[in-house]
């Protein structure tokens, strides 16, 4: 055994992991270049050795479960100091750079997620209560969000990062109401337009900072963990200009239990760039000055069954998708899934759903659940 293998032998000693042992999610190298890459790049070595086959495990998600449970992403950090100066000098969410993610992630084609989500094709946590299915739980979370927005027939409502058009076809068919989406993925934009057809619905491919109008409700849903610390205030004063005094404004997000201001390395550079998630600290600094907090709702561990599910639904169709991606892209997209079901799962990140007014707002809230 050399040194490199002495090291992470004893690094995920406490998480009960063993190389090559005999469960199911200790796991079997392959290759000794592992190793090394590891140590050097941390978290972002772990996932791109992953991707090359250097290494295998048969319960990816309860081994990356176990690592972070047991704060092992703590011990290596190497590649994190110069994300963090980067994060501070640049406005990485800024205009030009927001389309990146777009690029990178959400144009890669409609039909992986038609694949892998339900037929809301809600890209966002599921509301498990009372649900047994994942197309139950996804209706029974855009049912909440309706409720907790208030809607009756007729009201305008904003989505800002509306997707597919999950949610804008919802309320538009269960509400009456009428939605305006706002997207920056042309992909996304065009299968919206496609099930929002004959709908009061309009869909319109924008960057949130060009916002305008006066809407009754305005809802984002999965979105915010793109905006990026720099531009917190703008989008809370971009929502403000919009939301009518007596509405109301719904935001939907991934949150963190420490401020930071950049996302994993390994998720930044394969699957979101650029992405940051909040800690409260963070938002209530954010939404402070223009708004009043009417209720805060986590739900985080229910994500953590949503992305189990999807990663079920993505490894059942391969074969109907393998011609559009390459092996690499399977192992890639098995541990995005498997590595950010095990953050829920170990509490380091959480689902929000926070309900805003205006200071002013005229009755008294009450929050659904």
């Amino acid at each position: 055994m050399n040194r490199y293998q002495s090291t992470i032998e004893a690094l995920i000693s406490p998480a009960g992991i063993h190389l090559n042992g005999i469960d199911d999610f200790d796991i079997h190298v392959y290759d000794e270049r592992f190793y090394r890459h590891v140590l050097r790049y941390g978290s972002l070595g772990l996932g791109e050795s992953y991707m090359n086959g250097w290494w295998e495990c048969k319960a990816l998600d309860v081994f990356l479960y176990r690592l972070l449970s047991a704060n092992l992403e703590k011990r290596i950090k190497p590649y994190w100091q110069w994300q963090s100066l980067k994060a501070r000098i640049f406005n990485l969410q800024s205009i030009t750079k927001a389309v990146e993610v777009a690029k990178k992630h959400y144009n890669i084609g409609n039909e992986l997620f038609e694949k892998m989500l339900d037929k809301t094709m809600m890209y966002s946590c599921a509301y498990w209560k009372k649900a047994n299915t994942l197309e139950e739980a996804q209706e029974d979370k855009l049912d909440l969000i309706c409720r907790k927005l208030k809607l009756s027939p007729g009201m305008e409502v904003l989505d800002i990062g509306c997707g597919w058009g999950g949610f804008a076809q919802f309320a538009a068919e269960r509400y009456q109401v009428k939605v305006t989406g706002v997207t920056i993925s042309s992909e996304q934009a065009t299968l919206a337009k496609e099930r929002c057809a004959g709908l009061p619905v309009k869909i319109i491919l924008e960057d949130y900072r060009f916002l305008k109008g006066n809407y009754d409700r305005i809802v984002s849903i999965g979105m915010f963990e793109h905006v990026g610390y720099k531009n917190y205030d703008v989008f809370m004063k971009v929502v403000k200009r919009c939301l009518k005094k007596e509405g109301i404004f719904l935001l939907h997000c991934i949150g963190n239990n420490e401020s930071g201001i950049h996302t994993d390395p390994w998720i930044n550079r394969y699957i979101f760039p650029n992405g940051m998630m909040p800690a409260p600290t963070q938002l209530g600094k954010a939404a402070e000055p223009y708004f009043a907090l009417q209720d805060w709702h986590n739900f985080g561990l229910y994500y953590d069954l949503t992305l189990m599910e999807w990663l079920k639904r993505f490894r059942a169709s391969w074969d109907q998708l393998k011609h559009d991606y390459d092996a690499q892209f399977y192992k890639m997209w098995e541990y995005y899934l498997c590595i950010s079901a095990a953050s829920f799962r170990a509490h380091k990140n959480n689902l929000w759903q926070i309900v805003y007014t205006h200071p002013d707002y005229p009755e008294l809230y009450f929050g659904e659940r």
